[in-house]
């Protein structure tokens, strides 16, 4: 096996096509087929030290032993190794941008990497398609009772460790349906609403209960959870956006990229009839070129914007490996997702000095050109504007998809009304900051493990 990874070529993810794509909130990705993958999990060296495991995937997943598995055909026990270190394949191998394909040997040694998130998806596909995926045992009734606030990534993997280890849970979310950022935040187009609904029967069918319409500290006090509760863990994620406080920031037109996002998923799961930010017909300027504003640009695009643009302030990523990120690093290059390949344009390296307003509505963004500055090894360090390179960039719609900003746990139980004792816990996002769906699956799980075991003491 070690040697095949020279004789066969990496596989992509296969897209549905762009002109069908566009028109539709099916998922872009075509799933790959069992004889697609096993040839991929062949090119697998078996490392002896994975980075792969250890450097790149937060969950530890052991990926060489599940590639192996598959390679020979065993796909039970694959799903059986998988299963072990992931409670939630199927959202990592839909969302996660595969930080273990970074960390992979042969992305290091210049062949490329191995096909490591399709083959997590067929593992879990097969595993459902076969009925392999089973509840969590029953909890006993005289276990204790704990709350979880949020029903996002960190929430649902608080509650599956909770169950695991013998608790009963109930899951507060604000929203209509259980999900969080799962269900509102990314779009249909890249995460299935039903593959959530399929991961929260089997956890309703473990005991775990879900109160939806639910907002702690509003209509239900952080005080009452606390007395009702043997303990109570804060998966709320990172809900204040990062803001452009420049001159015009209130006219019409101007929003918040999740305003956007939520709104469309609400339409594409029946819970609203229009998006309230409405983009069709529309020249739409997305500010903030990351994954958010890219799934703005998807959106947008099906939505029947006439135009749409995606401005960053960082400078333009090199298309190889920087050397400020040398493997086994997740590297930085210039990365373009499907969105951005349904047709839009990207620019690099502009500041938004003010929106331009016209009544009381945005007719556009003045933005300059900026320099940046780089370390010896590529890295951006710092920026200064370019004399003389005003211009305005004309837009209808302007989404603001410039990331979200860490609260502290003091502000975050404060806003809650709960009190800062051991036993309240804060996991994920909330208590890291914003990042990524796999990093805040790893991090519930390791520290709801850890708190619940001193629950217990």
């Amino acid at each position: 096996m070690a040697k095949l990874f020279a004789e066969i070529s990496r596989a992509e993810a296969p897209y549905r096509p762009v002109k069908v794509r566009r028109n539709d909130y099916d998922e872009v990705e075509a799933p790959m087929t069992r004889e697609q993958l096993v040839p991929q999990a062949r090119r697998c060296l078996n490392c002896g030290v994975p980075f792969c495991h250890g450097t790149g995937c937060p969950l530890h997943n052991r990926i060489p032993d599940f590639n192996t598995a598959v390679a020979t055909g065993r796909m039970q026990e694959a799903w059986e190794i998988l299963s072990e270190t992931s409670a939630f394949p199927e959202f990592t191998s839909r969302v996660c941008p595969a930080l273990c394909e970074g960390s992979c040997t042969l992305g290091g040694a210049e062949f490329d990497s191995v096909t490591i998130r399709q083959i997590e998806k067929l593992i879990v596909e097969t595993a459902y398609a076969n009925g392999w995926v089973k509840p969590l045992p029953p909890v006993p009734e005289e276990a204790p009772h704990v709350a979880v606030i949020g029903s996002g990534p960190a929430g649902l993997a608080a509650a599956h460790t909770l169950t695991a280890v013998g608790f009963h849970v109930t899951v507060y979310e604000a929203g209509h349906e259980p999900g969080g950022l799962l269900r509102y935040g990314i779009p249909h187009f890249k995460l299935d609403k039903r593959v959530i609904d399929r991961r929260l029967a089997l956890l309703k069918q473990a005991g775990v209960r879900f109160v939806c319409d639910a907002k702690i500290g509003e209509a239900i006090s952080g005080a009452y959870l606390a007395a009702r509760y043997a303990g109570v863990v804060v998966a709320c994620g990172t809900p204040v956006a990062r803001d452009l406080r420049i001159p015009g920031r209130e006219s019409c037109g101007v929003h918040f990229a999740l305003e956007f996002l939520q709104g469309q998923n609400r339409v594409c799961s029946g819970e609203a009839v229009v998006n309230p930010v409405d983009v069709k017909g529309r020249r739409v300027l997305i500010i903030g070129g990351g994954d958010t504003g890219s799934d703005c640009a998807g959106t947008a695009i099906r939505n029947g914007a006439t135009s749409v643009m995606q401005i960053e302030i960082m400078p333009e990523p090199p298309e190889k490996r920087s050397e400020s990120t040398l493997w086994p690093k997740w590297p930085y290059l210039l990365r373009t997702s499907s969105s951005q390949k349904e047709g839009m344009a990207r620019r690099w390296a502009l500041a938004s000095d003010r929106f331009e307003v016209k009544g009381d509505r945005v007719t556009g963004v003045r933005v300059r050109q900026v320099k940046w500055s780089f370390n010896p090894w590529g890295k951006p360090l710092s920026f200064e504007p370019i004399p003389d390179t005003e211009e305005l960039i004309r837009a209808d719609v302007v989404l603001i998809a410039m990331g979200f900003i860490r609260q502290d746990r003091a502000a975050t139980l404060a806003s809650l009304g709960l009190p800062d004792t051991d036993r309240v816990l804060v996991v994920g996002d909330a208590a890291n900051g914003p990042s990524l769906v796999v990093r805040a699956l790893a991090d519930a799980k390791n520290r709801t493990a850890a708190w619940a075991a001193m629950l217990k003491a």
